[in-house]
């Protein structure tokens, strides 16, 4: 055992005399081979010493992490199955049951099928929680359990899942199944063409550049662009959806890296489409990354006018590097830069608070830059709109309401609680919906810590430490039941936000993703303000100059 141990821990060493011989970081050569040395031995005689069985992939996958979280978020280790999603993220194409699903730590949930693919065929909804795939228990299965669902074209599975408290069974023939980067483009009057940019993937800039030309043949004399919600993705689409609207030859990003085959310049490499027909490009805090990039270029450029709330502020840049056995790297390489100059990363991984976590960029320290016409922007926060929306800007409380799925679940009782609700196109969700979300959330315990509690209750722990408790204690109670009442009052403050998210996930229950398309048309507050300003010439252009 010993023997084929000693093996095993060869095999970093060799990478690492061929890391040394393929990289340029010659100066740090002594610390990184000892550092490499002294961690080598450290897991020879962990394993081999340790009072129990060890797990060797276990122990080095826990070290390999552990390690890249003092970096950032997205320099991570991708296993075999984190590069086959990324490739799917990418292309938009896979084969497997036509449905977004969340992995929990017994089941699997269905968060939204696609119209017409395997999922919703079989009969499946927004809610419905998979407990087993064919004979496999997920509540026992410590795999991914994600994959269960994939398999080749035209094979079939049994699930077995829960609807509103009662076990059901389907069979689902899988398929390819194609992700559209424009799910969904039409006019919303006779002058004003909508399109929605949902990812960068591969197909980004072809689908986007024909949906342009489409809705420009149907008589669209002005484009509203929807990067709400757009996490990003691939960089060379950005630019070129850019190159769509803006002329050949034009700087459009710019990254800069301590590696200087990294440092990098990107210019529009076609003719334009269009550089004259006027566009609002709409954004909110989930828009991130090549979602920026345009929004920040065709803001410094003057190209358009970008509404919503301000963006996520991811200005990173990653790359994959190849691994052994079909495991990835991706490593964060350099930062981008927008026309003007600027970088746009809101949090500062580099230089943390005392628990650790990412401190964001302090507004006294934004630098001003401008844009072609001269207009002040700023780096250090996300891309700021010309025109900032109070109902797009996510709140803590909205976020809270968010990350622990209320609204997704309200949704799922609505939706049954109505089945045969009509006219989904005129839909408003009402001043009793709206009451009886609270007792939702009531009744679900819903709560969260600010930063406030936070800080008051580190206080009052601090202060039974040096025994002063007692004279601050009735002070303390004080304060958090104020806390506590401003908390629920919270949530009839942010009625308005809270009532359109819940309205988005109510209607795409009855009509899809598509469903909840056609209803901004006529219904979502950012649209209407971008018409507003489309439909005025001076308006429009009083915002670029």
């Amino acid at each position: 055992m010993k023997t084929l141990l000693k093996k095993k821990i060869l095999i970093p060493v060799f990478a690492v005399a061929i890391f040394f011989s393929t990289t340029g970081f010659q100066n740090d050569f002594f610390e990184i081979a000892k550092q490499i040395e002294i961690f080598t031995t450290l897991y020879k005689e962990l394993n081999m010493n340790y009072v129990d069985e060890t797990n060797p992939a276990k122990l080095m996958d826990t070290a390999i992490k552990s390690m890249l979280n003092d970096l950032d978020p997205y320099t991570t280790f991708m296993n075999e199955q984190d590069v086959e999603a990324a490739r799917i993220n990418n292309t938009g194409d896979y084969t497997g049951i036509g449905a977004r699903v969340k992995t929990l730590k017994d089941k699997l949930v269905i968060v939204e099928p696609y119209k017409d693919y395997p999922a919703d065929k079989a009969g499946l909804k927004a809610g419905d929680e998979i407990i087993k795939v064919g004979n496999i228990n997920l509540e026992t299965f410590k795999d991914d359990k994600g994959d269960l669902l994939k398999g080749t074209s035209g094979s079939s599975i049994e699930v077995t899942y829960k609807r509103q408290g009662k076990t059901q069974t389907a069979t689902i023939n899988r398929a390819e199944v194609e992700i559209n980067a424009v799910p969904y483009f039409s006019m919303i009057n006779e002058e004003t063409g909508y399109i929605v940019l949902s990812q960068f993937n591969s197909k980004a800039s072809s689908q986007t550049t024909y949906a342009v030309k489409d809705l420009k043949a149907q008589g669209a004399k002005n484009i509203i662009l929807d990067l709400r919600d757009n996490p990003g993705g691939l960089l060379h689409e950005a630019v070129n959806v850019v190159n769509i609207f803006v002329p050949k030859a034009q700087l459009v990003v710019t990254t800069k890296s301590k590696v200087k085959k990294f440092n990098k310049t990107y210019y529009t490499q076609k003719e334009a489409l269009d550089v004259e027909i006027p566009l609002v490009v709409l954004i909110n805090g989930r828009s991130a990354s090549a979602s920026e990039i345009v929004a920040g270029t065709l803001q410094d450029l003057d190209r358009a006018v970008i509404i919503g709330s301000r963006s996520f502020g991811k200005g990173l840049v990653q790359r994959p590097k190849q691994l052994t056995y079909g495991t990835q790297l991706k490593l964060t390489i350099s930062r981008y830069y927008t026309p003007s100059g600027r970088c746009i990363q809101a949090l500062d991984y580099w230089h943390r608070d005392e628990k650790g976590d990412a401190v964001r960029i302090a507004q006294e320290n934004y630098h001003e830059f401008k844009t072609k016409n001269g207009r002040p922007v700023f780096d250090g926060g996300g891309v700021l709109p010309d025109e900032v929306l109070e109902i797009s800007k996510t709140s803590a409380i909205s976020t809270a309401i968010l990350n622990k799925d209320f609204i997704f679940d309200y949704a799922t009782t609505y939706y049954y609680a109505h089945p045969n609700l009509k006219n989904i196109e005129d839909f408003k969700f009402t001043d009793s919906d709206f009451n009886a979300f609270k007792k939702f959330l009531k009744t679900n315990n819903f709560n969260f810590e600010t930063e406030t509690e936070k800080a008051l209750t580190k206080a009052f722990e601090s202060a039974k430490k040096e025994g002063l408790d007692d004279n601050i204690e009735k002070d303390y109670n004080t304060l958090i039941n104020n806390l506590n009442t401003s908390k629920i009052k919270g949530i009839d403050e942010n009625k308005a936000q809270l009532s359109s998210l819940l309205t988005d996930e109510i209607v795409k229950r009855y009509a899809y993703r598509e469903g909840v398309y056609d209803y901004y048309k006529t219904n979502n507050p950012e649209i209407k303000r971008a018409t507003e300003i489309l439909s005025n010439t001076t308006t429009y252009g009083k915002f670029l100059n």
